[in-house]
């Protein structure tokens, strides 16, 4: 992702995903942040101290059992409370630490709350409030609203872990009740709605979790979760995107349902193609998904433009390029549909032939494009070979798409995906996607993320991760005997296996 400086709670939620990817699990991470938080206590607080640690049932709790264990282990008297009925702890790693504690019956004192009523007077000298953490939506409910009231009304010198408690992280709102901190414990990066409402922090500090910086750096399912749709029960057609592949010759006609196809495992709503009619039934065959324009003649020529407006009112991204082929028609062709796309404001991805039309014409853009050239097609779209190892091909890339002032994804052994300020590795893939189309779905994948209104370099980063990590799955059970269609069949799986990651971290 290379992030910037302040995270969203999401980007916070997409780093920890891809270091768990990278084999540094959430179980070390928690014990990380607990053991900063504890480390914090003993810079201030002499050993005969008594701590209140305050946890709720999630992973913010899970960092306050790991700081109560130290605490106790050190000599401070340590008493916790946890908020709801302990087997109702929802995260494995924050169960598996509120059990260490809770067998820890001579150095620490343990209670549950189950209601308002059986809140107690919070007099120790510190209390670490490890409530909610940064899934705080809205306004307090009970008995939380109750025991931040009453930790609000103690004396104690109070440590919040990564937010206080009725503070929404993503924006700094308060509605209502908000514990107030005295330092507040964030990890790895501050958060977004620090910002806004610095006073509600006191101290803010920020400790190292471990996370190593290729989190970032690469990609991984975190990106697939930032860019995967949210769908409400009341999700109707259209509402996840409308996507316009241009694409196919009288020589290609494969390459343009393979793109729409790649479009659609990512959960795109609807694809239309317009191709040729020498390519559109060869389209049309793929799916009775695929809404197929025929267009006369064997190539896309100016003429078919008219054809291709009225459609441009119903879709929200392009794909153009995918077998055009370059006829001198088709080449001239390509220059005014980019820039009608570009007048309609409407996101594009340009691969295969429509890049090499592009470099000939280099047609002037101010809106949002994403390129996907392998290292020749780089080089003539740009005149440079991308040489070197993959961190002298970054800084190749991320110079050609500063000059560009798009999204740049190079395909290769490394793809290299740059908008000029952040450059990301993606690491998925293997020598079997040699096959001619895979760059095709690739395409497909990136468009399909743009319709649906995902930035150009995170739809980008995303798509590297899941078509090569669907090549990798298609490898594992047949070897380097991969076809582009067993990628797409392999994307949703891909796609559901990373947001499940999620869902056992939440």
């Amino acid at each position: 992702m290379i992030l910037s400086e302040y995270l969203t709670a999401r980007e916070m939620m997409a780093v920890e995903m891809n270091s768990a990817y990278l084999g540094f699990s959430t179980l070390q991470m928690m014990e990380n942040a607990g053991k900063s938080v504890a480390e914090a206590v003993m810079e201030r607080f002499p050993t005969d101290s008594s701590v209140d640690v305050i946890c709720g049932l999630s992973g913010n709790g899970g960092d306050g059992f790991v700081a109560a264990r130290h605490l106790s282990s050190s000599g401070y008297n340590v008493s916790v409370y946890v908020i709801g009925e302990a087997k109702n702890i929802r995260l494995a790693n924050s169960f598996q630490n509120y059990q260490v504690v809770s067998k820890m019956k001579s150095s620490v004192q343990l209670e549950e709350i189950l209601d308002s009523s059986l809140i107690p007077e919070f007099n120790g000298d510190v209390i670490i409030d490890g409530l909610i953490g940064t899934s705080m939506r809205g306004s307090l409910k009970p008995p939380y609203l109750q025991v931040v009231k009453a930790v609000n009304k103690s004396r104690a010198y109070k440590i919040s872990i990564d937010v206080p408690t009725g503070l929404v992280v993503d924006t700094g709102e308060t509605h209502g009740e908000c514990l107030q901190a005295d330092m507040t414990i964030t990890f790895h990066k501050p958060k977004k709605g620090y910002q806004k409402n610095p006073k509600e922090l006191g101290k803010l500090k920020v400790a190292s979790i471990g996370i190593p910086c290729e989190a970032e750096q690469f990609t991984g399912p975190g990106d697939v979760y930032l860019v995967h749709p949210r769908r409400d029960p009341e999700s109707h057609k259209g509402m996840f995107g409308r996507l316009l592949v241009v694409g196919g010759s009288e020589t290609y006609s494969g390459a343009p349902a393979l793109t729409a196809m790649g479009a659609y495992a990512t959960g795109l709503d609807l694809v239309y193609v317009a191709s040729p009619e020498t390519a559109a039934p060869t389209v049309a065959g793929f799916s009775p998904s695929l809404i197929t324009m025929k267009l006369d003649g064997t190539h896309f020529s100016s003429e078919h433009i008219e054809d291709i407006k009225p459609v441009m009112e119903k879709i929200d991204a392009v794909a153009i390029g995918p077998g055009l082929g370059l006829h001198p028609d088709t080449v001239k062709a390509v220059s005014k549909l980019i820039k009608l796309v570009d007048e309609k404001q409407v996101p594009m991805v340009i691969d295969a032939d429509g890049l090499k039309a592009y470099a000939e014409k280099k047609p002037k853009v101010k809106g949002s494009i994403v390129f996907t050239p392998h290292s020749r097609e780089f080089e003539l779209l740009t005149g440079k070979k991308p040489e070197g190892d993959y961190l002298e091909k970054g800084d190749i890339i991320c110079e050609a798409a500063k000059a560009l002032k798009s999204v740049v994804l190079l395909k290769g052994a490394v793809d290299i995906i740059s908008d000029g300020e952040r450059t990301r590795y993606n690491w998925t893939g293997n020598p079997g996607m040699t096959v001619g189309g895979t760059g095709d779905v690739l395409t497909g994948i990136t468009a399909g993320y743009l319709a649906m209104g995902v930035a150009p370099m995170e739809a980008a980063s995303a798509a590297a991760f899941i078509n090569g990590y669907a090549g990798d799955e298609v490898h594992r059970e047949k070897g380097y005997h991969i076809l582009p269609e067993d990628l797409i069949k392999k994307i949703p799986e891909v796609i559901e296996r990373s947001v499940k990651d999620e869902l056992r971290m939440a």
